[in-house]
């Protein structure tokens, strides 16, 4: 179908069904329409208008894990189209761009971070499977690797030496990543067997939930644990039981990171995030992962709602309706 013809409404754009329900069962809560924007099919007529409403990016870096591998850039086509008739759009072309990029993610972090206590992961992109053995010298073992195109945990490898590195390279086991870019990154060991995930929606602060990690070898989407150590984990999604995830009282709006990580996503128009840090034995918190395309833990959501508070969920539709309101 021409996308042209949509009545005007929320929209979600997405490829992944799944990843809706939790959403769809909040906008009934709520009383509010919404529209799906399946970018796995379709198409834009460039010289008519969009329809009107608001716009929700939730494009995802792993899609091409789903045989989806071209709705990024069916994605990156459709949100030009809106922007340049200055549709209202939520986590637009720009986000999009750090969602499917770690690199552009550690870049953007870094320069943010320059005269902060807090830091992102050294990290070296490797282009080739040749540089990915080279670049390893120089990390101080163990380190680990994991895919720029992420998400699922992607490509996300812990070796205790470089002579494993080496051997799984030249296996027959080595995940090639689907852009040829794989990051060497340090290990970092947690004070504690966890990780925080700070969940921000309409650029405010909404909760950080504590994921325990003290399994060790657990997968959890769509950021970036699969099968490691616990460090550098990702979190809230459907995977894991319940008592894994839980909300950290001690974190609020009015903490440092909290407050730091308000001002970088400001600055970059990131509207509706998730963002995972570690805490180092130091106490140092270093910060390793922008989820753009946030899911969010079904128990932890179903407990805030059961309490009589709004889950992030309820929130992104909170926030949607308002911007609809504005139009």
């Amino acid at each position: 179908m021409l996308y042209n013809d949509l009545k005007e409404d929320i929209f979600i754009l997405h490829e992944n069904p799944e990843w809706i329900e939790p959403f769809a069962k909040a906008f009934a809560r709520a009383g509010v329409s919404f529209s799906e924007i399946l970018l796995t099919s379709g198409g834009i007529d460039l010289s008519k208008e969009p329809p009107k409403g608001v716009f929700l990016s939730r494009l995802s870096a792993s899609s091409h894990t789903r045989d989806h591998a071209h709705s990024k850039e069916y994605g990156r086509a459709v949100l030009a189209w809106l922007e340049s008739y200055g549709r209202v759009v939520v986590n637009g072309s720009n986000v999009l761009e750090l969602e499917v990029s770690k690199v552009k993610q550690y870049l953007a972090l870094s320069e943010h971070f320059k005269n902060s206590e807090f830091r992102a992961p050294k990290t070296i992109a490797a282009f080739s499977k040749e540089d990915l053995i080279s670049f390893s010298s120089s990390f101080k073992a163990p380190f680990i690797t994991k895919h720029n195109q992420g998400g699922k945990g992607l490509g996300v490898k812990y070796f205790e030496n470089h002579s494993e590195l080496k051997a799984y390279v030249n296996s027959s086991s080595y995940e090639e990543p689907v852009d040829g870019i794989t990051l060497l990154q340090e290990y970092i060991a947690s004070k504690e067997a966890f990780i925080t995930r700070l969940e921000f929606v309409g650029g405010e602060f909404v909760y950080a939930l504590r994921v325990d990690t003290s399994a060790g070898s657990f997968e959890l989407c769509p950021a970036d644990a699969c099968q490691i150590k616990p460090v550098l984990a990702g979190a809230a999604c459907e995977v894991g039981s319940a008592s894994k995830f839980s909300i950290r009282e001690d974190i609020t709006k009015d903490s440092k990171i909290v407050k730091n990580l308000s001002e970088f996503l400001e600055k970059h128009k990131i509207k509706i995030a998730g963002i995972e840090f570690i805490e180092d034995k130091n106490n140092n918190i270093i910060v390793y992962d922008i989820n753009t395309n946030t899911n969010y833990n079904s128990a932890v959501e179903e407990k805030l709602i059961a309490n009589g508070k709004q889950g992030a969920s309820d929130k992104v539709v909170e926030f949607l309706n308002t911007l609809r309101g504005k139009i």
